[in-house]
């Protein structure tokens, strides 16, 4: 595997173990970022680990564009510390972040959908031979290491000579996943690759996530869809307003309350409650905040065998007598007299 970033001896990096999650490959500390008077981000903390995806959830306008720009490189943080591998980093554009292992892969992919899969793999980055001025592509070539990273991922393609806009949108992500993690990107960032995309290639583009985790690699996954990030997510954020509501572990949450969170938490309650007013709307079945119901012991209340105590004034007082059952038919002799 190439990679852009070279040791003293020109070697590629050695590649981080899989669940390695000591120090942090990115990390921001209360990062944001103002555009002139409008703050779109503040006071972020977030966190990506080798072997680790890392998830970010948010509504429109909660602020995940502007993180996985300052991220990637395309805008410097106005706040806040911004550090990779331990480092305060201030990048000057995308460049930058890949030559430091942060690749970011955006929904429209940055492919040409009429060229090969194979120049889609290398576009931008074609490789070459020959002496100046009679180099030339080095076709064989690209096409042999496309095909290779392609099936390391588990892309098996027939023909990649076939334009990339003949894919289906889960191939098209993934050839955008490989060739990310071929030019040596540590950390992946992955913006919504499932939002334009039915249950099945869902499918097959979270088990490509999951498959570049298990090769060491930090992902940032952005998304809507708190299920699909439940699915392969180790740590989750949801940010609204440009600012992170909530950061839990994958054992400190669940899917029931991620959802929650995600859809709106307290603002539904109070949604809620505003509906409640109105005529003619059904809120029994919204979704909101239950009211908390009294605990009922499995016990039940204590019975004393001696009785619930007796007043002094009142136990002096006759108790009447249960009525009988017989008290309203006559007596048997009674019967008898009256026959004879």
């Amino acid at each position: 595997m190439t990679s852009k970033t070279t040791g003293t001896d020109g070697a590629a990096p050695a590649a981080t173990a899989p669940g390695d999650t000591g120090r942090p490959l990115v990390e921001l500390r209360g990062a944001g970022k103002s555009y002139g008077t409008v703050r779109a981000l503040h006071g972020v903390d977030l966190a990506v680990h080798p072997g680790r995806v890392t998830c970010v959830l948010g509504d429109n306008g909660a602020g995940k564009s502007t993180l996985i720009k300052i991220i990637s490189g395309l805008h410097q943080h106005t706040e806040g510390e911004f550090l990779v591998d331990g480092e305060p980093v201030r990048f000057a554009g995308p460049r930058d972040a890949l030559a430091r292992g942060i690749a970011a892969v955006y929904q429209d992919l940055a492919t040409v959908p009429l060229m090969p899969v194979w120049r889609n793999f290398f576009l931008g980055s074609e490789l070459t031979r020959g002496p100046w001025p009679l180099r030339r592509l080095d076709i064989a070539r690209m096409k042999r290491t496309a095909d290779e990273e392609l099936r390391n991922m588990g892309i098996v393609l027939d023909d990649l000579e076939q334009p990339v806009g003949t894919l289906s949108g889960g191939q098209r992500q993934c050839v955008a996943i490989a060739r990310a993690v071929h030019f040596g990107a540590r950390v992946l960032i992955l913006d919504e690759p499932t939002a334009a995309l039915g249950v099945k290639q869902s499918g097959v583009v979270l088990k490509y996530i999951a498959a570049a985790r298990e090769r060491g690699l930090g992902v940032v996954f952005i998304t809507h869809n708190p299920h699909h990030a439940y699915l392969v997510g180790d740590h989750f954020g949801v940010l609204r307003l440009g600012t992170l509501e909530l950061s839990a572990a994958r054992a400190g949450i669940t899917l029931g309350e991620l959802t929650h969170h995600m859809a709106g938490g307290a603002e539904l309650a109070a949604l809620k409650h505003e509906l409640a007013q109105a005529e003619g709307v059904d809120t029994a079945a919204l979704p909101g905040e239950e009211p908390e119901e009294p605990e009922v012991s499995g016990e039940g209340p204590e019975v004393s065998g001696e009785g619930p105590e007796i007043p002094a004034s009142r136990a002096a007082e006759p108790q009447a007598a249960e009525p009988q059952a017989t008290a309203s038919r006559p007596a048997a002799s009674d019967t008898a007299e009256g026959k004879t």
